[in-house]
């Protein structure tokens, strides 16, 4: 009986099998699923002890380029305060407090985004 390429290419890797229950199933094709990896691939990559990293949460970049735009939104005040513009001739002393207060803020909320995006989740 002749074999076709698909024979000859899964000759050479041996097949394991794994028991789970319906709950671990789902739990690794989610995982897998948020890694952007196929199942198997996803349990290669884990099994060889290497880091399996994820996609991005797109509503996570959303939200971080949100945040990146209010730093840059503050900062166009805080830069147009500092080459006296005319515009910002009625700004105080608790003003400019207050508007570095609220870049301070708002960089404090962006350092929290990135920690839920970039570090694993034992280490938040």
């Amino acid at each position: 009986m002749p074999r076709d390429k698909s024979d000859k290419v899964n000759r050479n890797f041996k097949h394991l099998r794994v028991p789970v229950n319906p709950e671990e199933d789902a739990e690794i094709a989610r995982l897998a699923a948020a890694a952007n990896k196929k199942v198997a691939e996803y349990l290669r990559t884990v099994g060889l002890g290497y880091e399996v990293r994820g996609i991005l949460d797109h509503r996570r970049v959303e939200e971080m380029l949100r945040i990146n735009g209010d730093l840059g939104r503050l900062g166009g005040l805080l830069k147009l305060w500092l080459t006296n513009d005319e515009r910002t001739a009625a700004f105080g002393d608790s003003t400019i407090r207050a508007l570095l207060a609220k870049i301070e803020a708002t960089q404090d909320e962006l350092q929290g985004v990135i920690r839920t995006v970039v570090l694993p989740r034992a280490e938040r």
